[in-house]
């Protein structure tokens, strides 16, 4: 998908004292270590929306220590968290101009700039956390690689868990779902997700969602475990059906700008550190999700697994055949990635 960039003053300001910066740190180094030490030293800034021990901030830091590490100093990231920098939409704006360097954000928002992301918002794709670990691993890996058309680098995946419904009244079935209002992303694919559902879609920012589900304005919404707990949205609303109808992986991403300047010594440390930081983070938000559950479940909200699948990827077949054709090659390896995990799991069986 084609995006026209549009800079304004301030940004265009930003791109510059930043790319300013990068040259005069350095000329800073190689005019103290000499000949025999040409490598530069730089200073970059990472953006990230969520709070300090969020799982993202802590792959972040993870991340940032680690190439710090392993440059003996030479090249230092600060970690941004809270939306220090801006919104996710606004921060990869700031990215793709070079004015900050690192950002981590979620596949949703991230669509809009590569509209290959989007294929994450299809309904029901990945049966289980290992299957999408499967893909992202694998050919997962070229989405990272066509991020450069959109004058980004694709690091690595984190974890974001899975998406299931959460109501004010009962969610037992796909029944209950029927005509209600249900608070949703506004993108395409996520609307016609809750029509095909049966239920009445309601965009709205994220923020309105606790007094919306309090007043009745809407009748429920659709979230992962960390996020209906940490809003406290489980307050107004009682009922938590685990349907796992998406699961969006966050995405830590670097500028092409930056990354064009740096040596092919200092772009392999970077890509390293990023992929050996995702040990850390999936393993911090597999602590947060069993947490959020756990005083979820002691806060008295109700929670239905799904044991049959079939009827919901049914009923949003029709999702998949309308924005499907745009995803041909990537579902092709979603599919692929799917029979290689089921051949996994079967030979463990067998040897059990």
């Amino acid at each position: 998908m084609k995006r026209t960039f549009k800079l304004t003053a301030g940004l265009l300001a930003v791109a510059l004292s930043s790319s300013m910066l990068l040259v005069a740190c350095g000329q800073q180094s190689d005019a103290e270590g000499g000949a025999g030490t040409p490598e530069k030293s730089y200073k970059f800034r990472l953006a990230d929306n969520h709070a300090p021990d969020y799982p993202t901030v802590i792959g972040d830091k993870k991340f940032a220590e680690l190439v710090e590490q392993r440059t003996n100093g030479r090249i230092k990231i600060d970690v941004f968290p809270s939306g220090q920098l801006g919104d996710e939409k606004a921060v990869i704006e700031q990215v793709q101009l070079g004015a900050i360097e690192f950002t981590r954000v979620n596949t949703a928002p991230l669509a809009e700039f590569n509209s290959q992301f989007g294929v994450f918002s299809l309904p029901y794709i990945f049966d289980s956390d290992e299957h999408l670990w499967r893909f992202l691993n694998g050919d997962g890996q070229k989405l990272l690689d066509g991020m450069e058309s959109s004058r980004m680098k694709g690091l690595a995946y984190y974890d974001s868990g899975s998406r299931s419904f959460y109501s004010r009244e009962p969610l037992a079935s796909l029944d209950d779902l029927q005509g209600k209002k249900i608070r949703v992303q506004q993108n395409k694919i996520n609307m016609d997700l809750i029509s095909a559902l049966g239920a009445s879609p309601t965009p709205m920012a994220f923020g309105e969602v606790y007094s919306s589900l309090q007043t009745g304005v809407i009748d429920g919404a659709e979230n992962n475990w960390p996020s209906i707990y940490s809003t406290r949205h489980y307050e107004v609303a009682k009922h938590v059906i685990v349907d796992s109808h998406q699961r969006q992986p966050e995405v830590l991403l670097m500028s092409k700008s930056a990354w064009d300047r740096l040596s092919e010594s200092d772009r392999k440390i970077i890509k390293e550190a990023a992929m050996e930081s995702v040990a850390t983070q999936r393993e911090a938000w597999k602590k947060m999700e069993d947490e959020a559950i756990a005083k979820l479940k002691e806060a008295g909200v109700t929670i239905t697994e799904v044991t049959d699948l079939k009827p919901w990827q049914d009923a949003t077949r029709s999702v998949i055949d309308k924005h499907g054709a745009e995803f041909k090659e990537v579902l092709e390896q979603v599919s692929k990635a799917k029979l290689e995990q089921a051949g996994k799991e079967s030979g463990q069986n067998t040897a059990g």
